[in-house]
């Protein structure tokens, strides 16, 4: 069975369900868990520069990043302690979730992947994409899909 799972999340309540089931999941296989997030990259805009808008500098932009992450992946550390699932945390900033995801699981040797499937459709889903779908097409390793 599964020895080592990524659940990532986004802290949507649709991605919160999914942690809550891979985490149930984790605990009846006996697995050790990566709770994991993306947070944006630090980015200046052309229209930010010429609005003369204040811009932040990298460290802060890192600070708050690392602040937001934590903020995402805290409601799944206390579940994964209330379940006694043997887990560790893990964030990057990426403006490709997808892309981010299935490095996370390759670089951290998991041999499973547990996410949500956020359901967009029609103008949602050309708009926004399917990070699952893009996990799915580029991942190697089983991806379990919670809906």
């Amino acid at each position: 069975m599964y020895k080592h799972i990524l659940i990532p999340t986004d802290g949507s309540p649709t991605a919160e369900k999914a942690v809550e089931s891979g985490l149930e999941f984790a605990r009846e296989a006996g697995a050790r868990v990566t709770l994991f997030t993306a947070v944006p990259e630090y980015e200046i805009s052309e229209a930010q520069m010429l609005a003369r808008r204040p811009i932040i500098s990298i460290a802060e932009h890192d600070r708050r990043s690392g602040r937001r992450a934590r903020e995402i992946l805290a409601p799944a550390e206390e579940r994964a302690r209330a379940l006694g699932v043997d887990f560790d945390v893990a964030f990057v900033q990426s403006n490709h979730p997808s892309d981010a995801i299935v490095a996370a699981a390759r670089n951290r040797d998991c041999d499973a992947i547990f996410m949500a499937s956020h359901g967009r459709s029609g103008l949602a889903r050309l708009w926004h994409g399917s990070e699952t779908e893009e996990v799915l097409t580029h991942s190697a390793i089983p991806t379990l899909v919670y809906r």
